[in-house]
C-alpha cells in the first residue's frame, strides 16, 4: 500500500473515532494508540500539552517519558514554541535533543493549535534513522487538523 492510501485510511479511522466526541483528552489517548498501533519502527506516539508556558505530558503510547519539557527545549519544546512542525531524521545530531528513550533516533513533532496558537504537540519517536519523510508529515499534519477541527466545533465558533 502507498503511503497516501495508508494516511487516507489513517485519517479516516481518526475520523471516526474523534467525531462528536468533545473530551480533549479521550480523542488524544484514542489518536495515540491508533497511531501506536498502525505505524511502522515506532516506539513512542503521543502527546504533550502546554500547561503554563511549560510542556506536560498527555497521553501516549509507548515506554515511560519525560514528564515536563521547557518551551524551546528538545524537539517538542522547538516545535511547540516555534509553532512549526519539526522533523529529525537523526535526534543526537539536534542540538538540545531530550533523550527520553535512548532507542530513539527519529522523531517528529506537530503543533496543535487552536485559534492559532499552540495548545499541545504531536510527538511521534522512530528507532530508525529518517523513519519520516514528507508523505508522514503530510499525513500526520492532517490528523492533528482532524484534531483541530474537534476544538472548533466544540467551542461553537465554527
Amino acid at each position: 500500500m502507498k503511503k497516501a492510501e495508508f494516511y487516507a485510511q489513517l485519517n479516516a479511522q481518526i475520523r471516526a473515532i474523534i467525531a462528536n466526541e468533545t473530551d480533549l483528552i479521550a480523542n488524544m489517548a484514542n489518536i495515540s494508540a491508533l497511531l501506536f498501533q498502525q505505524l511502522t519502527a515506532v516506539n513512542w506516539a503521543g502527546f504533550y500539552r502546554v500547561v503554563e508556558n511549560e510542556l506536560v505530558l498527555g497521553p501516549f503510547q509507548g515506554n515511560v517519558a519525560c514528564i515536563r519539557i521547557p518551551m524551546g527545549k528538545g524537539v517538542c519544546g522547538t516545535a511547540a514554541l516555534t509553532n512549526t512542525t519539526q522533523r529529525i531524521g537523526d535526534v543526537h545530531q539536534f542540538s538540545g535533543h531530550i533523550a527520553c528513550d535512548a532507542a530513539s533516533n527519529a522523531e517528529i513533532v506537530i503543533p496543535v493549535r487552536k485559534q492559532g496558537k499552540v495548545i499541545a504537540v504531536l510527538d511521534i519517536d522512530s528507532v530508525e534513522f529518517d523513519r519520516f519523510d514528507e508523505e508522514d508529515q503530510q499525513g500526520l499534519e492532517a490528523i492533528v487538523k482532524l484534531l483541530e477541527q474537534t476544538l472548533v466545533v466544540l467551542d461553537g465558533t465554527i
